[in-house]
């Protein structure tokens, strides 16, 4: 995978985090395609004059100076190189993705509001995490987490998009022990690469229940909002707009047309019996919170709604009672009275493992392939935290943690295994090296699909970009 690539995602929520879509500003100055004076004229104008204007366009999306400036600081801030001149690294690689968004579009490629959200909480819960509480994370940026889910709705979408473009480039590409072995042989000893420490992880997950109040609070505010929509008070959209709880609220709630394989199956059940776009459903309860729906239209067997969802807050004291509960749990473990595995299996609330005895797993976005073997940068930061200090074999006490549905719930967990890091071999790190034979099979054909897009795609850039040295041919028309 190239590196610009890599770069451009961890980005997509840091340039979030520093405050202000680049696109708010708008351009200023554009050019208009069968126009060729406009876009002289605008082109000579001095650059110190211009507070934004649009430099590139590929297709009809436009790249604008702004959005350039933003990853430019970001990468300064966190001491991040671009290969070449960072003026001409950055919007090719802006460039590249609107490649891969407008192939997604004509191939259909869709994904599902829930994978936004869970991307989105997945972040959120990053950064609370790193600030302290969701209170000091809301101080420090100044935005609510509902300011922050709407901001990040769009570019969340769209690098989900982009992932599942390329993964449909490449998914017929393999490789062969022969392949593994041929080229590893052909490496100098000093090219070999640095497998980094890897640890298998073991998990116990319970999360505090929500008090009947809490929930009746939130299905009361639910009722209030059909009541004050029915009456024609406002409208559903407009309240989606300042109380939703969910990425789509920036666009009032409103979801795409989506299959019923692409929604959480008790939202789906009520979704797809609506049939009277003027009234509202009743209260969906989903693994993300309490919801209301509304119709939009039916296509097929594709629905459009829009929805509110609110979600149940847990009380102090709800969390102190089901720490206590996990912490007797590892104290009993770690007296021998059962296993860990056992206690998994029986105990954990955690769906994803505990029919593999409390074993997690990941799921590399590179490499498609899912593994027991973490490196510490993709474990959960409080689950990382908890490994830092641990020995194999070792039981942790209980600690608060947000799930990857945003749900905060207590864990215990058991380090199974650690893998110092060393230099890759072929006897115990085969996988390891083939992932590396793929990827660069992989990153071939992805370079070549991008040159052939571009030999077909309309693309214009204001003449100072027209000597940069770019990795891909073509742009320069």
């Amino acid at each position: 995978m190239n590196k610009g690539y890599k770069i451009f995602f961890g980005f997509v929520a840091l340039l979030l985090l520093i405050g202000g879509n680049a696109r708010a500003f708008r351009s200023l100055s554009s050019p208009v395609k069968n126009d060729t004076t406009k876009v002289a004229k605008e082109a000579e104008a001095p650059e110190s004059s211009i507070v934004d204007e649009v430099i590139w366009v590929v297709g009809d999306e436009p790249i604008l100076k702004s959005d350039v400036e933003a990853l430019r600081l970001q990468s300064e801030a966190e001491n991040v190189k671009w290969a070449g001149d960072p003026d001409c690294s950055i919007p090719e690689n802006i460039a590249v993705q609107k490649l891969y968004l407008h192939q997604a579009a004509i191939d259909s490629i869709e994904v599902s509001e829930s994978d936004v959200t869970s991307r989105i909480d997945q972040q959120i819960n990053y950064w609370i995490s790193m600030a302290g509480s969701k209170e000091k994370l809301e101080e420090w940026r100044n935005q609510s987490i509902s300011q922050m889910r709407l901001q990040m709705h769009d570019d969340f979408k769209n690098q989900l998009v982009i992932e599942k473009m390329r993964q449909e480039l490449v998914k017929d590409i393999a490789v062969t022990p022969g392949d593994v072995r041929k080229y590893f042989e052909s490496v100098p000893a000093d090219s070999v690469p640095f497998v980094p420490t890897e640890v298998e992880v073991e998990i116990i997950t319970h999360q505090p229940k929500v008090s009947q109040e809490e929930i009746n609070r939130v299905k009361d505010q639910l009722r209030s909002y059909t009541n004050r929509v029915m009456t024609g008070e406002t409208s559903f959209a407009a309240l989606a707009r300042l109380y939703s709880e969910d990425g789509s609220a920036r666009q009032g709630g409103e979801m795409d047309y989506v299959g019923r394989g692409m929604l959480d199956p008790n939202f789906a059940n009520v979704a797809f019996n609506l049939t009277d776009p003027k009234k509202i459903s009743k209260i969906v309860e989903t693994e993300f919170g309490y919801h209301i729906i509304q119709l939009i239209d039916k296509r097929g067997d594709k629905i459009k709604v829009r929805h509110i969802l609110l979600k149940p807050h847990i009380t102090d004291a709800a969390l102190k009672e089901t720490k206590n509960r996990m912490d007797s749990i590892a104290d009993e473990i770690k007296a021998g009275k059962y296993t860990f595995e056992n206690a998994a299996t029986y105990v954990s609330d955690d769906k994803e493992t505990k029919n593999n005895h409390g074993l997690m797993a990941y799921f590399d976005q590179e490499t498609q392939t899912r593994t027991s073997k973490f490196e510490m940068k993709n474990l959960p930061t409080e689950i990382a935290r908890q490994v830092e200090k641990m020995k194999v074999g070792d039981v942790s006490s209980a600690f608060q943690m947000i799930n990857d549905k945003g749900k905060t719930v207590l864990a215990v967990i058991k380090l199974k295994s650690r893998t110092e890091g060393h230099k890759a071999n072929m006897t115990e790190d085969f996988q390891v090296m083939k992932n590396v034979v793929l990827s660069k099979e992989r990153d071939k054909v992805l370079h070549n699909w991008v040159v052939d897009k571009i030999k077909h795609t309309y693309v214009w850039m204001n003449p100072r970009y027209k000597n940069c040295n770019y990795e891909y041919q073509g742009w320069v028309k």
